[in-house]
């Protein structure tokens, strides 16, 4: 796009076509802005690094209550097992997740924005920008008055306009296994283990295409191999029934981000949104709510800056980052008092099960069962 009567190529310039990114690139649309999106991948719908597990939340009360059907499968309840493989059934009224088809998902997120006239750039990677005048000049894609980065934990926009940087990880690895079933699968299944998943933990669900199971850990321990994803998965075939012979069909890895929002998270005319920004619980790493909802709030006040003249979006971006105050206190006792015996011992108790429900229902679960 040319410029015109001197002024920028774009209104808005989103470095990534993650969930955050999405978000702030089809929230500025809605007001008529101009967006452009660079996304390094020809497809994306590869190389992802998220489980694509949707809360309740996010699938009511955002863009994602859009998806079409055939991408998500509704899970209403959380398996949670001690380290003996011991488990208790958790569940909460009206509270459910969705496990998506992930990698279809993200396609259909990528036509959502193009639909809605932003203009998506696959293959095109972001290199440089340079700041310039009241906007920024970015290498391949010209001049924009606003630059967000929503290109993961190792951002690159972050390291260009020298803002804040993740420093704290989880290490995840995750196998697909395509037509497989669990014999539970309307439970998200969750699995405590300081051998396999010191500072997190193990997970098991159906999705729309078969079974996902992953194994996080943090980055300091994952050593010169990561995960152990193989020696979990013999851990715990046995409990979710899959089979011996059920073989991935598919792995995706990455890094997490799992010490809050960093700081700066914004500069004169540049915003970090997603992984980026390091909107990500510290406890779950659940991060596509929390992400879309700060990457829209970014995106639409950059566009009541730009269109109405309300005020300047960069202290929005700030005040919009959730605190996880509360969850970050519960990772730095994971990280530093992870043991196994208090939750083989005390797996049925009133302080797990409470601490359980406020880390996967918002403290609104109502019932339990040990099996």
């Amino acid at each position: 796009m040319a410029k015109t009567n001197g002024h920028p190529d774009w209104d808005l310039v989103v470095v990534g076509a993650s969930f955050g990114g999405a978000a702030c690139a089809l929230a500025a649309s809605q007001y008529g802005l101009r967006v452009c999106v660079m996304e390094r991948k020809r497809d994306p719908g590869i190389k992802l690094h998220t489980t694509g597990i949707i809360v309740k939340e996010a699938a009511e009360q955002t863009w994602l209550n859009r998806m079409p059907a055939h991408l998500f499968r509704r899970v209403e309840s959380v398996r949670l097992y001690a380290p003996n493989l011991r488990s208790l059934s958790l569940r909460a009224p009206d509270y459910y997740f969705l496990t998506t088809d992930t990698p279809n998902l993200m396609r259909w997120l990528a036509d959502e924005m193009r639909a809605q006239g932003v203009d998506l750039r696959l293959q095109q990677s972001f290199v440089s920008a340079a700041h310039e005048g009241n906007g920024w000049q970015v290498a391949g894609v010209g001049s924009t008055r606003y630059l967000v980065g929503a290109d993961g934990a190792k951002s690159r926009v972050a390291q260009r306009a020298r803002l804040g940087r993740v420093e704290d990880f989880l290490y995840g690895v995750e196998h697909e296994f395509a037509g497989a079933r669990l014999r539970e699968p309307d439970a998200l299944h969750c699995f405590i283990s300081r051998r396999y998943a010191p500072g997190y933990i193990g997970w098991a669900t159906q999705n729309p295409t078969g079974v996902q199971v992953g194994l996080a850990l943090r980055h300091r321990n994952a050593g010169t191999h990561g995960p152990d994803i193989e020696g979990f998965l013999e851990r715990i075939r046995a409990s979710i029934g899959l089979s011996p012979e059920t073989t991935a069909t598919a792995t995706r890895a990455g890094l997490i981000p799992c010490g809050g929002p960093v700081s700066p998270l914004s500069s004169p005319g540049v915003m970090l949104v997603g992984d980026a920004a390091g909107i990500v619980s510290p406890v779950t790493a659940g991060g596509i709510h929390s992400a879309w909802r700060h990457g829209w709030a970014v995106g639409e006040a950059i566009a009541k800056h730009v269109r109405h003249g309300a005020p300047r979006p960069e202290p929005v971006a700030v005040d919009a980052a959730p605190h996880f105050r509360i969850k970050r206190a519960l990772r730095f006792a994971y990280d530093h008092l992870q043991m196994d015996w208090p939750f083989n011992l005390l797996l049925d108790s009133a302080p797990l099960r409470w601490t359980a429900e406020q880390v996967y229902f918002h403290g609104r679960g109502d019932r339990s069962a040990r099996n």
